[in-house]
């Protein structure tokens, strides 16, 4: 028979990689929900600077995820999203800068009240819990998913994609050799190696250590982990977005809009995968706009209406409306009314980001109460759905959802709240 330290030896032999790095995580929760502002900022400043010294070995452990990418037939859309180099690596380190400049939600007070009886209630910003991310090919998510969680007080565990499994292992050992220098315990932030989809299963049934997940890549990813996670999960991501040209439209405008909507960066979620024109717009400017769209290399996908005023249109089904290509893929679809725009938008969109380019004040009002969407325009491009350009530094993600947190997440969507009650002796009668 084995005794009591035998038992425990054998658990601890037992646990996974993925329950083992998770149990570690949450073994640091108590001690940094007790940071302070200066501490944390200091630390992510020293990572920042840790990032930079060590930026060739970085470089180097990605031109091996290049490398096999390219022997598996990776598309060049996904390798320039796995891709990192010495300008890419200091717009990360000057992302945790940024984090750091940032003010800190946690402690915020966000009401104080007195009850009848005496007591006086307080509602307080607190640290979400053990964050769990899973997450594909783009090793800036790595420090950026860090560098968010850690400034506001939160261990996280991240279980990247095989792409970037050789950039994101180093990634993590410099942040940690780079903790090790400051008040961030290093078990705070995990990195889960095993490749294997079943440690992405693992994590998402981890209820007890992980207080949350967030999924962060294409939609098949997002769909898997709201279906079999029993960890609560914050949705982000997936974005099949759409333009919107009305009828009275400055044709300029409108090109400018769509040319940078869908050609800036093709490969993120907030670029748009369909444009959605009026038939009297279309008359007029569609020839000359999808001109300007195949000069930039989009290949135009469209409906009946598109491929009676353009040559050489490929026919677009009811998958093509549904699908986020994250390419240089375009569907075109006219349409009678906004009616039909919306009706479209609702069918096939992912309340992510919409956008209308019109001169009705009264149409674009409409449209922007209408539209169920996390960021809904008028005359701007979608490409402005991201934290830094909303004013909140780098982003966890861009939540689709409704509960917690909606569009991009900053720094205040990673806390969570508690009542402290003062009381004198008073008891319930």
């Amino acid at each position: 028979m084995m005794d009591g330290q035998q038992l425990g030896a054998q658990a601890v032999v037992a646990d996974s990689e993925v329950r083992g790095k998770a149990k570690r995580a949450r073994a640091t929760a108590t001690a940094m929900a007790a940071l302070t502002t200066e501490q944390k900022n200091k630390a992510l400043l020293h990572l920042a600077d840790a990032l930079l010294m060590q930026q060739q070995s970085i470089v180097d452990a990605n031109g091996e995820d290049l490398r096999r990418g390219r022997e598996n037939g990776t598309s060049a859309s996904l390798l320039d999203r796995l891709a990192l180099n010495q300008q890419r690596i200091a717009g990360i380190a000057e992302g945790l800068r940024q984090i750091a400049a940032l003010p800190d939600p946690v402690g915020d007070v966000l009401d104080t009240f007195d009850r009848p009886n005496g007591l006086r209630i307080t509602k307080r910003r607190v640290p979400l819990g053990v964050i769990g991310i899973i997450y594909e090919a783009r090793p800036n998510v790595t420090v950026d998913a860090a560098g968010l969680c850690l400034k506001t007080g939160n261990p996280v565990v991240l279980r990247g994609g095989s792409a970037a499994l050789s950039s994101n292992r180093r990634i993590v050992q410099v942040l940690h050799e780079a903790m090790a220098q400051t008040a961030l315990p290093p078990d705070a932030l995990q990195l889960i190696e095993d490749a294997d989809r079943a440690s992405a299963s693992e994590m998402m049934k981890l209820n007890g250590l992980l207080d949350v997940i967030i999924p962060r890549g294409g939609a098949a990813l997002i769909r898997t982990v709201v279906e079999h996670a029993s960890v609560p999960v914050i949705e982000t991501g997936a974005g099949i977005c759409h333009t919107y040209v009305d009828a009275g439209a400055d044709p300029e405008m409108a090109a400018e809009i769509a040319l940078n909507a869908k050609v800036q960066r093709p490969s993120v979620c907030n670029a748009m995968e369909t444009l959605i024109v009026h038939r009297a717009y279309a008359e007029r400017h569609l020839a000359a706009l999808a001109a300007r769209l195949r000069e930039a290399g989009v290949e135009l996908r469209g409906d009946e209406g598109a491929a009676a005023l353009l040559d050489a249109v490929v026919p677009a089904t009811d998958s093509d409306y549904a699908t986020e290509y994250s390419d240089y893929i375009l569907n075109i679809r006219v349409v009678a009314d906004m009616d039909e725009a919306l009706r479209h938008i609702a069918r096939y969109g992912t309340m992510h980001s919409e956008c209308i380019v019109t001169e009705d004040a009264a149409r674009a009002e409409r449209f922007l109460q209408q539209v169920d969407a996390a960021a809904v325009y008028h005359n701007a491009s979608t490409r402005f759905t991201d934290g830094f350009e909303f004013g909140y530094g780098a982003e966890i993600g861009i939540s689709t959802q409704k509960l917690h947190a909606r569009g991009p997440m900053g720094l205040p969507a990673l806390t969570s709240t508690k009542y402290e009650i003062r009381g004198t002796g008073q008891i319930r009668p």
